[in-house]
């Protein structure tokens, strides 16, 4: 596999606005307190993750993209002295897979420079304990130092969750691909093999396994929370495969046809949305998560069964649009967490507790896909839009920070400045904005944290651990 060693920020049609150039991640990561650092003021406890410099992996490809190679230096040399792995602490499996190992791999691919892909490989040993349970579906979170895995108390009985153990192929098989060590892929492709077997209510997915007895949880599904990026890497591990995995674009194409029976809508006011099935029923509310499923369907729109191309990429475009709405409707401009189409209110938040935005970038990344798919300009004007409100409502003296209500003319702030704001939401904003020739799709494929990772042109090669087994 070649690497590229030149800034492919070099190749960029710069758009100047109020998130480019000087507010860059590195200038982001607080007050002095050092680039690790995720919190913005307060000095609430955080997470495991801010003691492993969560901001700076997350935003280094981020930094490479956008040319700033000093920046990129700085990060590096902080994961040469200072990325250890070796601490007594629990982790989400899921989150320090897309963040930290998909951070890493993207920067070792795009720079070339080994420090990551050591690391990455380092970290990723960590995780294979999480896998040790009666079925090989791996606990949601593990100790880094002693192996022990357990799955959240709340998750339908101590179920796994579909979206955290459904999304580790990508950067799973590229472990193996680098390494040669076939346990990754193995592992991966037995989660595969497993959910092959099953049966699927309504053709439908729920989010939770069990990873002890092998049977489903509670039958909810969700294109958003729970659910959402199993999907995308059954279309992405077809995409990373130079499409020559047509069980994943198989088992995607199924998932789909089931999703567009059971979950996809249209309003009364004629939005197009992605409900929830809970126990029976649709539930008719879209999460901010959800939103990415635009650019999904755009995105897995060449390929479709019965020349349903043009079909899946007007429903990206109507979803597209629906998510628009969501921001639109709100005083900020910016999208809450959840929004519901019934009673007279559509795209429209209800609850309290749902009218916060937190920098997500779901809504942006679809702006991107439909972008790339169909240069409508519309979709730019929409991007702009989300990032000048961004930079109106969001930033704060140490950066950027969540606000609790998109609906209020004064909101106040939640004080957190999420790693994958550097990470996805700049990302998408700036690839927005530049030419089709910055990281073409049929060269990368970005993982659900927007980490790109090259598509494999295996050819002849197998990956090791991917012969048939013998008996």
């Amino acid at each position: 596999m070649t690497t590229r060693s030149e800034p492919l920020g070099a190749k960029v049609d710069r758009r100047r606005g109020p998130l480019s150039s000087s507010n860059t991640p590195a200038n982001l990561s607080g007050s002095g307190r050092g680039p690790g650092h995720l919190a913005i003021s307060s000095a609430r406890r955080l997470p495991a993750a801010c003691s492993l410099g969560a901001s700076i992996v997350d935003a280094l490809d981020t930094l490479f993209i956008m040319g700033l190679q000093e920046e990129f230096k700085d990060g590096q040399e902080w994961i040469e002295q200072n990325l250890d792995f070796s601490i007594n602490a629990e982790v989400s499996v899921f989150e320090v897979n897309i963040r930290f190992i998909g951070g890493l791999l993207a920067a070792y691919y795009l720079s070339g420079q080994e420090v990551f892909k050591m690391k990455a490989v380092q970290l990723a040993e960590k995780l294979i304990p999480a896998f040790n349970t009666p079925t090989g579906i791996p606990w949601a979170m593990v100790n880094l130092k002693t192996g022990v895995g357990r799955n959240w108390g709340w998750a339908s009985a101590g179920s796994s969750i579909l979206a955290e153990f459904g999304t580790l192929h990508m950067e799973f098989v590229h472990l193996t691909y680098l390494t040669g060590n076939p346990v990754y892929y193995q592992k991966v492709m037995h989660i595969r093999k497993l959910l092959a077997k099953m049966d699927r209510p309504n053709g439908l997915y729920p989010n939770y396994l069990n990873p002890r007895t092998g049977r489903w949880g509670q039958h909810h599904t969700s294109v958003g929370g729970l659910g959402d990026s199993f999907y995308e890497y059954l279309l992405k591990a077809w995409l990373m495969s130079d499409k020559t995995d047509t069980e994943a674009r198989k088992t995607y194409d199924d998932a789909i046809e089931a999703i567009e029976r059971h979950l996809i809508r249209k309003s009364n006011g004629g939005l197009t949305f992605v409900g929830e099935w809970k126990n029976g029923h649709l539930e008719r509310k879209m999460g901010h998560l959800a939103c990415f499923a635009g650019g999904m369907l755009a995105l897995g729109a060449d390929g479709s069964p019965d020349d349903k191309a043009g079909h899946y990429l007007q429903l990206g475009a109507e979803i597209a649009h629906t998510c628009h709405e969501s921001y639109d409707r709100t005083v900020l401009k910016l999208g809450p967490e959840a929004f519901k189409f019934d009673s007279g209110l559509e795209a429209v938040a209800v609850r309290q507790n749902e009218k916060y935005y937190i920098l997500r970038p779901e809504v942006i990344e679809t702006y991107w896909y439909m972008w790339r798919f169909t240069h409508d300009p519309k979709y730019r004007q929409w991007g702009w839009e989300a990032a000048q409100a961004i930079d109106k409502y969001c930033r704060v003296s140490g950066g950027f920070s969540g606000v609790k209500d998109v609906y209020s003319s004064n909101p106040t702030y939640d004080d957190v400045q999420q790693s994958f704001f550097f990470a996805e939401t700049l990302k998408y904003l700036y690839l927005l904005f530049s030419n089709d020739d910055l990281l073409p799709l049929e060269n990368w494929v970005l993982n659900t944290e927007a980490h790109p990772l090259p598509v494999l042109h295996l050819g002849n090669i197998t990956l090791p651990g991917s012969e048939p087994s013998r008996r």
